[in-house]
């Protein structure tokens, strides 16, 4: 790994950010950003990515085996947001499969003892981010060109 990575956990109401280690051994979460219009939301997107010196995202892609072909889902929201994002943005943007995200972000809300009212949006995008990393580590996920030595 060559730099830190931003996990987005992209959400209607709500995008969860979790940054990972300059190594990519380990996730943290960053930040819950709470939507306004796209250009307010990538600004502050943006902002993290350069405080935090990213070099790629990670955004959470929701499956859903059983959509129909005619019904508008929210994996196909996710992949609308990510093209409205690219122009924003030079840096690299990896689709991870975000299944069980939410209900691990519960369950690691609950040990961090969150209010049960409390976003976990920020959770979610560490635990995707960490699904990610570890996915690289076991070689099951590849790492964009742009970001390899």
């Amino acid at each position: 790994m060559i730099g830190k990575l931003l996990g987005i956990d992209h959400g209607l109401a709500r995008i969860g950010l979790g940054v990972s280690d300059a190594t990519g051994l380990i996730a943290r979460e960053l930040d819950i950003i709470h939507r306004r219009s796209k250009r307010e939301d990538f600004e502050k997107l943006l902002r993290h990515a350069s405080e935090q010196r990213v070099v790629g995202f990670v955004v959470g892609l929701p499956v859903n085996l059983e959509a129909t072909e005619d019904t508008v889902t929210h994996t196909q929201k996710v992949l609308n947001w990510v093209e409205y994002l690219k122009p924003y943005t030079k840096l690299p943007i990896i689709l991870w499969d975000e299944q069980m995200s939410s209900h691990d972000a519960a369950e690691l809300a609950r040990q961090k003892r969150r209010p049960a009212t409390a976003p976990i949006d920020d959770l979610a995008a560490r635990i995707i981010l960490q699904s990610y990393l570890d996915a690289l580590r076991d070689g099951l996920a590849e790492l964009p060109e742009s970001l390899r030595r």
